[in-house]
């Protein structure tokens, strides 16, 4: 009797990993619908408040998100405009960049030399060349347009989500099967990722653009680039801040010198110190209700599945994945070890 029990326990445990793995290869090789539809999902999250606002405020609902959505466009196509110039700028600069990077590089090698250390700047640009630095920024920047491509479909897509989701509550009563229960997981995911959404959001416009201040302030060109990467990257947790300084504080070693190279560096420390530190946990008050290693770790896990785009919504697709693991009577030890070690919420009564 035992041994059957095990071996229907490993049975089941088979069937559901080699499920998973069947779901994760089919996101993975639909990731060019799936990434798109994501974007629309959680840009409707992010704008559905403010159509909430304006609703209190007695403006029809239709009205609402039409104003919304042509105030995304009109920023979008500035904010197009903008990059496509300053791109074009860095492109054209790419060969004095490459060439004062061989100059320094040529430097670092002579004074190896002297202390008789192996260095060859050949073999150092392979790693700090500038074109590739700029290469990866193009290819996160045409992830995310490729994600975009049709811009059309994707605000449709956003328009349609911020009118269905009025009707969503009475649609999933119907539906599930313990409405209560579903609803309420529902109302505590869609609460939870809009409002680490909407502050992510702030906080991460709020950086890129006291870095595009700063960094015009002391004289880096193509200060606008470095801000926009800066509020990109801000939503990529642990790292993000870390790499979006990486670009500018080589563009001003090399073009600025040394004592503007530390006062980028400085002024990238502040801006961590006081927006990552200090404000945003102050906050986002309670917490995400995930483990450091967790994010960490979702961060690999959607870049890998998802592309960039993945890793800039990892952490709002953990904590979905969360509270649905929450909800489910075999999920909720997942959710446990998932989270940051207080318990979630009292696992599901089993079934009668």
């Amino acid at each position: 009797m035992g041994r059957t029990r095990v071996t229907d326990n490993s049975l089941r445990l088979a069937v559901l990993l080699a499920m998973l793995v069947i779901i994760l290869a089919g996101v993975k090789a639909a990731a060019d619908i799936v990434v798109p539809f994501l974007l629309a999902v959680f840009l409707a999250m992010v704008l559905n408040p403010l159509v909430a606002m304006l609703e209190r405020r007695r403006v029809p609902r239709i009205l609402g998100v039409t104003l919304l959505v042509t105030a995304v466009i009109v920023v979008v196509m500035l904010f197009i405009g903008m990059l496509g110039a300053s791109l074009n700028e860095f492109a054209r600069s790419l060969p004095q960049y490459r060439g004062m990077m061989i100059e320094k590089l040529r430097e670092l090698q002579h004074y190896a030399d002297r202390f008789n250390i192996s260095l060859s700047s050949e073999a150092m640009l392979q790693y700090v060349d500038p074109s590739a630095a700029m290469n990866l920024v193009t290819r996160m920047l045409g992830h995310l347009s490729g994600a975009m491509t049709n811009v059309f479909l994707l605000l449709m897509t956003v328009v349609f989500m911020l009118f269905e989701v009025q009707l969503l509550p009475y649609k999933l009563q119907e539906a599930l099967d313990k409405p209560n229960e579903g609803l309420a997981a529902m109302r505590r995911a869609l609460d939870g990722v809009t409002r680490y959404l909407v502050i992510k959001t702030i906080i991460s416009l709020a950086t890129g653009v006291i870095v595009w201040i700063f960094l015009a302030a002391v004289g880096v060109r193509f200060a606008f680039i470095w801000g926009l990467l800066a509020f990109l990257l801000n939503y990529i947790p642990n790292i993000g801040s870390v790499l979006a300084a990486i670009p500018p504080l080589i563009q001003a070693l090399l073009f600025n010198g040394l004592g503007d190279a530390l006062v980028v560096a400085g002024g990238f420390i502040a801006v961590n110190m006081v927006i990552g530190n200090i404000l945003e946990p102050r906050v986002m008050g309670r917490g995400l209700g995930l483990s450091t290693l967790v994010v960490f770790l979702s961060l690999i896990f959607w870049g890998w599945l998802l592309g960039p785009v993945g890793m800039l919504l990892s952490v709002p697709l953990t904590i979905v994945a969360r509270i649905a693991l929450e909800t489910t009577e075999g999920g909720y030890r997942l959710a446990v070890i998932l989270g940051d070690g207080r318990p979630p919420r009292q696992p599901p009564a089993p079934p009668e």
